[in-house]
């Protein structure tokens, strides 16, 4: 069965297990073209590995995963390498940054990657820098940016190549609540913007509000709501929306 048209992601009846332990059990999921979802659920509930069974990093035991209605499931290594590089960006918890490069350097890192010249990299990721305010860092390494910033740069840099699909793995989960609420302000702001597809993972509701739909996941399946849970683990009753 062929996804829908409308859907750059489609992913049916995904299970996962790892370290003999089901991370995912028979998980389905479209996501349409330009759209900003959020998958939201306690640590442990599978988000991760969704969005690295959907970018290919992964492949599910059992289930199929489309892109573009292209099927990832049976691709080798190397293509599915080539399609992360190509057409995803991510965006991990951690910056990531290379410690010798500088701000513009690291941003430019996956463009060069592709043999983009030098000159051309460069540019683009002074433009992306400057729209998500931090072009005075481009010229400093990582060591003499604040945590904040550091974070910004990873996000230009999965930004950069102008990616079809954006995977951001809790992207601020390491900020303070007014830097965290900023950075996504930027980075759907900007995804918009470009007509960039995002995946966001989060177990913060607040985080969640900024997508235009929630999928919620509790102990690797789909669910209506995750129950409120103590602490910062805890996301409050986040809304599956189909």
């Amino acid at each position: 069965m062929a996804p829908p048209d409308n859907d750059v992601l489609w992913a049916r009846s995904l299970h996962c297990a790892l370290s003999g332990s089901d991370a995912l059990s028979g998980v389905s999921l479209g996501v349409r073209e330009g759209e900003i979802l959020a998958l939201v659920g306690p640590r442990g509930s599978g988000k991760t590995t969704l969005m690295r069974c959907l970018s290919g990093q992964l492949l599910a035991q059992q289930g199929e995963v489309w892109f573009n209605s292209s099927p990832v499931h049976t691709l080798g290594p190397a293509e599915r390498e080539r399609l992360r590089r190509d057409r995803f960006g991510w965006i991990d918890p951690e910056p990531g940054l290379v410690p010798e490069l500088t701000g513009w350097e690291n941003t430019a890192l996956p463009l060069l990657l592709r043999g983009i010249s030098h000159k051309a990299a460069k540019t683009a990721a002074l433009e992306w820098l400057e729209r998500l305010d931090i072009g005075v860092c481009a010229r400093k390494r990582p060591h003499a940016l604040t945590q904040s910033q550091r974070q910004r740069i990873a996000i230009a840099r999965a930004l950069v190549a102008t990616p079809s699909v954006l995977f951001a793995d809790e992207p601020t989960a390491t900020l303070h609540r007014a830097d965290g609420a900023q950075v996504l302000r930027t980075l759907t702001a900007a995804a918009r913007s470009h007509g960039i597809t995002v995946l966001l993972a989060t177990h913060d509701a607040e985080v969640a509000a900024l997508a235009d739909r929630t999928v919620a996941l509790l102990d690797g399946r789909r669910v209506g709501t995750v129950p409120p849970a103590s602490g910062a683990e805890g996301v409050a009753a986040c809304s599956l929306s189909v």
